[in-house]
């Protein structure tokens, strides 16, 4: 499916959706629970459909509502010898180690790019416990034939921390203590701060020795908690990139205090120029003064997308650094946000792990593709604010990931919108 946007003014409110991240963790914790949990404020992104799905695989009873979920967990066992994670990167690394800890065999399978995105952190503690397993050229499928055990698991921090997150869920549920030490810096210390405090909340407690060592008891006990997921900060990056680019719209239901690792994107907007403030339960921007600016996005890749068509559109050079992690998303972030801003009369030099950005007053219209990544569709989307003639977005069911209202709610803002098939 194609979308064709035709430039105009966006005003208005918006709720932003839950967090995808905290929504993942929480069915998660749920299912690990012995008892019901109700999670509300739920979206059903083919992301959060593929955790619910994959849980379910492993005995986990799941009742889904218009936006809340009860969720009755046990001990877990395998229903279904094949976990399909379709997409959703955070799925397949969260659900294989707690996978593990039912010592049977079962197969993971996923789709699209996330069939390439690595999983050589978990090959590696596969082979240093004779976990057999077997894989075709590509990443997935994945048949792992036994169980994991307790122990010291030495990981890398610059790759993902979902691998991480993963060891952080099922190494409570094992037979046994476990450390894990951190071998590098660790990157995206949010996520992990998240994760540690959905397992808190579920009643599990994890010792964390400054991000570089995290001591986990063995034969913890999942607790049953009613939880409300809070707005997505990465979501939420959209739409400042708008108001930096000239709409007006009112952010609903964004915690201020979270603990997202994506809230960076506050900080990422001040240095941009622009200046936001939290009124009336809303997150405004009240004044801006478009600046270029070096961004880091060790901590935050998933802000990419947003971020460059954002400094696309502030002339002057903008610097994206310690970015790599752009480029094992849904697609390569770097290259492909090249690529699609160019089309569009951008000015961006690649580089192995970031990008010089040479800003422009403003786009042309054209004809862009969203490589299957959500996020490249909706920050697309928001450059038609300073963009001279109809965009055209390939591929825009591409949202579906994680967003799939966005367009309903894009046009109630005042965007206009057409699709074909």
């Amino acid at each position: 499916m194609r979308v064709i946007i035709t430039p105009n003014k966006l005003k208005g409110d918006v709720v932003i959706p839950p967090s995808k991240s905290l929504s993942h963790r929480a069915i998660i914790a749920a299912g690990l629970a012995k008892g019901e949990s109700k999670i509300s404020n739920i979206i059903y992104s083919k992301d959060i459909l593929a955790t619910i799905s994959a849980m379910r695989s492993l005995g986990v009873e799941i009742k889904e509502f218009d936006d809340y979920l009860i969720i009755k967990g046990n001990k877990l066992k395998r229903v279904n010898d094949v976990i399909d994670a379709n997409e959703s990167g955070s799925t397949i690394r969260f659900i294989i180690p707690i996978a593990l800890t039912v010592d049977e065999k079962i197969t993971f399978v996923g789709h699209n790019n996330l069939v390439n995105r690595p999983l050589d952190t978990f090959f590696e503690i596969f082979d240093n416990q004779n976990i057999k397993y077997e894989h075709e050229d590509k990443y997935l499928p994945l048949t792992v034939y036994n169980g994991i055990k307790p122990g010291v698991f030495n990981i890398r921090g610059d790759v993902s921390s979902q691998f991480i997150t993963g060891l952080l869920y099922a190494l409570p549920l094992l037979d046994g203590d476990s450390i894990i030490n951190i071998t590098t810096d660790l990157e995206s210390k949010g996520y992990i701060d998240l994760t540690l405090d959905v397992l808190k909340m579920f009643g599990v407690n994890v010792i964390n020795e400054n991000y570089k060592k995290f001591i986990v008891k063995g034969n913890q006990e999942y607790k049953p908690f009613d939880y409300e997921v809070e707005g997505d900060y990465s979501q939420a990056a959209f739409f400042l990139e708008a108001n930096m680019l000239g709409a007006e719209i009112n952010l609903l239901k964004m915690n201020k205090d979270s603990n997202q690792g994506d809230k960076k994107i506050l900080d990422d907007i001040k240095d941009f120029g622009g200046k936001l403030e939290f009124k009336d339960n809303k997150l405004v921007l009240v004044e801006k003064s478009l600046k270029p600016a070096t961004i880091d996005f060790s901590q935050s890749p998933d802000l990419g997308p947003a971020l460059t068509v954002l400094a696309s559109l502030i002339p002057g050079r903008s610097n994206f650094i310690n970015a790599k992690r752009l480029r094992i998303k849904e697609c390569d972030r770097i290259t492909c946000m090249k690529e699609e801003i160019e089309k569009l009369g951008g000015n961006i030099k690649e580089l192995p792990d970031g990008m010089i950005i040479n800003g422009v007053n403003r786009f042309h219209g054209g004809v862009c593709d969203s490589h299957n990544d959500h996020r490249v569709v909706m920050s697309l989307a928001m450059a038609t604010l300073m963009m001279d003639g109809d965009l055209v977005i390939e591929n825009c069911e591409a949202i579906n990931k994680s967003f799939p209202h966005f367009f309903k709610l894009f046009e109630s803002l005042g965007g206009k919108v057409k699709y074909e098939d």
